[in-house]
């Protein structure tokens, strides 16, 4: 058996490994101390426990004879999809157009292997890794590199033909969100080039701002091009629950005029036997609860604490407003070894930028995904010396 040769083109180390690597290579060093983690995008508040109860009695459901359930559908319980049909998308879709799943992150594969003969495929660059590494492993022929950068208001601009778009939205790791105009301009776009529109909405529930979309199918024409991956992960803190979801209209079609949902359908069915029954129950009780949106703010909140931290000393930023992610630019330096003097210098973990593509060389990712009293600590430590010109980076290291 060979080996897969797409996989020899993807670098040895994924971004956040790497980042961890680095971090415990230092922590060894110097093990008393006191790091701010900013790098990683992972929520730290417990579950709220009307959900955890949820979650409870299904698992203690499954002891009783009446209770117990096998499988289930694969596309999710029912009740599950008319809640998200009603709470995000306001009937705008429909239930049967919703696929229940164990994370964006695997639907999004899944959905790479849907489309494993797209020819061309755009990518904004910089963007989640997933996006580009699951397009090599594919072997996808074409792969434009889309700037989005602060001199074209992060909205890219598109070559003539593509087959798949990705977009995210809000912006992992820019924090930038596409207004009605910006995303009805990308839905004329795939109308156009007969391209599919792959729109990864992880931190939607995160928008603070009314007059921005919080789902592409707001804007007309949407259900005609675009598919929408979302997840609890980051909305109510079920990273390590495992529970999503993908829509996908039934007005979407290949380019021959055949609709995609019946192949979706029975690729989802092939390969997945549904999400959990237990972690299920806990999404259908989410929207009894307003634990989770307090705890979003708070996020929030400590994404314009650090915003104006950055920005007193001299730093440009962007995001923080509507997304829990900061992206500062530090032109004169390496993304890298950014990285390591804030964990030299300063004992706080930030994402080195150019991970997420050449573009965001010279910009870093900072998180607001801590306690309200390390981002007070991280704040303090933050001063103008990079934004200065100023190197004090002693050992930069190579990915």
């Amino acid at each position: 058996m060979k080996r897969l040769p797409s996989l020899e083109k993807l670098n040895t180390s994924y971004l956040f490994f790497e980042i961890e690597k680095r971090k415990r290579r230092f922590l060894c060093d110097h093990p008393n101390v006191d790091i701010v983690d900013l790098g990683i995008g992972d929520t730290i508040f417990p579950l709220p426990s009307s959900i955890a109860k949820a979650m409870e009695k299904g698992a203690f459901d499954l002891s009783q004879e009446e209770g117990y359930s096998g499988y289930g559908q694969a596309q999710g319980m029912v009740r599950l999809r008319q809640i998200l049909a009603t709470n995000i998308y306001h009937e705008k879709i429909t239930p049967d157009e919703i696929f229940i799943s164990d994370g964006a992150k695997c639907d999004i594969g899944r959905l790479q292997i849907l489309f494993n003969n797209a020819r061309s495929v755009g990518l904004q660059d910089p963007t989640y890794p997933v996006y580009l590494d699951g397009s090599m492993i594919q072997g996808i022929p074409k792969v434009y590199h889309l700037p989005c950068i602060p001199d074209n208001g992060f909205l890219p601009h598109l070559p003539p033909k593509l087959d798949l778009l990705y977009i995210c939205n809000p912006n992992n790791p820019t924090g930038m969100v596409y207004n009605h105009e910006q995303l009805q301009r990308l839905i004329d776009y795939a109308k156009k080039n007969h391209t599919i529109i792959l729109v990864d909405s992880t931190y939607s529930s995160y928008i603070q701002d009314s007059a921005l979309p919080r789902s592409i199918y707001e804007i007309q024409g949407a259900h005609e091009v675009a598919i929408e991956i979302n997840s609890f992960s980051k909305m109510v803190g079920f990273s390590g629950v495992r529970l999503g979801w993908t829509v996908l209209p039934k007005e979407l079609t290949f380019e021959c005029g055949r609709p995609v949902w019946p192949d979706w359908h029975r690729l989802y069915c092939t390969i997945f036997n549904g999400a959990s029954n237990i972690a299920q129950k806990g999404g259908i009780a989410v929207f009894t609860c307003e634990k989770w949106r307090e705890n979003i703010c708070y996020y929030m909140k400590n994404a314009s604490y650090l915003k104006q931290a950055f920005q007193k000393s001299g730093y440009a930023v962007y995001g923080g407003e509507n997304a829990p992610y900061l992206w500062v630019s530090i032109p004169n330096h390496r993304s890298w070894d950014v990285f390591q003097y804030f964990l030299e210098k300063k004992r706080v973990i930030i994402t080195p930028g150019v991970g997420y593509g050449s573009s965001g060389e010279h910009f870093i990712r900072v998180s607001s995904f801590n306690r309200f009293q390390k981002v007070q600590d991280a704040a303090d430590r933050i001063d103008s010396s990079l934004v200065q010109g100023k190197n004090f980076i002693s050992k930069a290291i190579e990915v």
